[in-house]
């Protein structure tokens, strides 16, 4: 015999149907799809039930009978629930007992595009206040450190700077390599056309020195170590560890965020640099491929293009997105919420604000350069 839940909708007269409810309804299996019967439903005149070859059932059949009743009391239906079992009757009887309280359905109330945006500039306000406490915390934070009075473990200092710097080499290593070939490959379809393809050396050169091995570096460490930074703190706020440190008499900004915003201002410019070589590596091997040079005159093609105003400009904002990397993981860390979910918001806002800094730092320090002439 088959056990599936099943509707079956019987034309009796004109104006009536039956219902037939067979199988086993329980919350564990497929429950039969009720549209084609609340339109029939809300055609007919009387609707009876038939429920002769209905096996088990729970709370999944109570609730495509509420549909079902719902669905009549709107369309005016007369239904006879006799057909039913004892149970069934009752508890439907008992959902319908007392009416609805006017305001118990949450509304879904749309604000108008003047309390949206003053909304957002209310977020946004309270957001950049937020981060003008935190750094002004962490310079206080960096105050103590040189007076000697920071409460800090040097050996927690050692492992977040591995966790910034030589765990993260693989990932830098291998998007380098391929943003400088996908440039070279770029620059060489581009400059043959004008007989310069050996300027592709100084194309993939500035860009990797002066733009790309910063930023793309910069979002490397948003997405792994400042999501890293904020989930770990953000763990330690729920678990209440931020509080017991506090009660200790330990400033958790010495104790969590010093190390770990020392870790990538130190460590952002070495993997900068050590980004910038395998771009200009990955377009070499473009490059040597391509084009009819060696790597010597690729070589000396970008010591020509490279100069110290480029090396010191990338090396500067790498300084920078570091920073705002590391401020983004720690403060969504030590702002986060005291349940699970709130970890992974956590996580998500850090990742989203350092990138968002990087970007909108990074524009500004262009501007800057370029009045400056670097």
């Amino acid at each position: 015999m088959d056990s599936n839940p099943r509707l079956v909708i019987e034309q009796s007269t004109t104006d009536a149907i039956v219902i037939r409810i067979a199988g086993e309804w329980a919350l564990g299996e497929a429950r039969p799809d009720f549209s084609e019967t609340l339109r029939a439903v809300s055609a007919a005149g009387t609707v009876t039930f038939d429920t002769t070859a209905l096996g088990k059932w729970d709370t999944s059949l109570i609730t495509g009978l509420i549909s079902l009743y719902q669905a009549s009391s709107n369309s005016q239906t007369n239904v006879d629930w006799s057909g039913l079992p004892q149970g069934a009757q009752k508890l439907i009887t008992l959902a319908f007992a007392v009416e609805e309280r006017e305001g118990a359905r949450r509304a879904v109330k749309r604000d108008n595009i003047l309390v949206a945006t003053g909304k957002a500039v209310l977020e946004f306000t309270e957001a950049t206040g937020e981060v003008v406490r935190f750094i002004g915390q962490l310079a206080q934070s960096f105050g103590r450190l040189v007076r000697g009075k920071a409460n800090y473990l040097k050996s927690d200092m050692w492992v977040v700077f591995q966790e910034a710097g030589a765990e993260a080499l693989p990932i830098v290593s291998l998007i380098s390599f391929l943003i400088g070939m996908i440039f070279a490959f770029v620059g060489v379809m581009q400059l043959k056309n004008f007989g310069a393809g050996i300027y592709t050396a100084d194309l993939v050169a500035v860009a990797m020195v002066r733009e790309m091995a910063p930023i793309m570096t910069a979002i490397i460490m948003a997405g792994r170590t400042g999501a890293s930074y904020a989930a770990q703190i953000g763990t330690m706020k729920v678990n209440e560890e931020l509080d017991a440190l506090t009660t200790l008499g330990i400033d958790p900004i010495d104790f969590l965020a010093l190390p770990r915003v020392i870790a990538l201002i130190i460590m952002m410019p070495l993997l900068t640099m050590y980004g910038s070589l395998l771009g200009i590596l990955g377009g070499m091997v473009v490059g040597v491929s391509m084009l009819d040079v060696t790597v010597v005159q690729y070589i000396a093609q970008t010591e020509r293009a490279v100069g110290l105003n480029a090396l010191f400009g990338g090396l500067f904002k790498s300084l920078v997105y570091g920073s705002l990397v590391a401020v983004a993981g720690c403060l969504q860390g030590i702002n986060c919420g005291n349940n699970a979910m709130a970890v992974g918001q956590a996580t998500t806002k850090a990742v989203v604000m350092g990138i968002v800094m990087i970007v909108v730092s990074a524009a500004v320090l262009t501007v800057i350069y370029i009045n400056l002439g670097i």
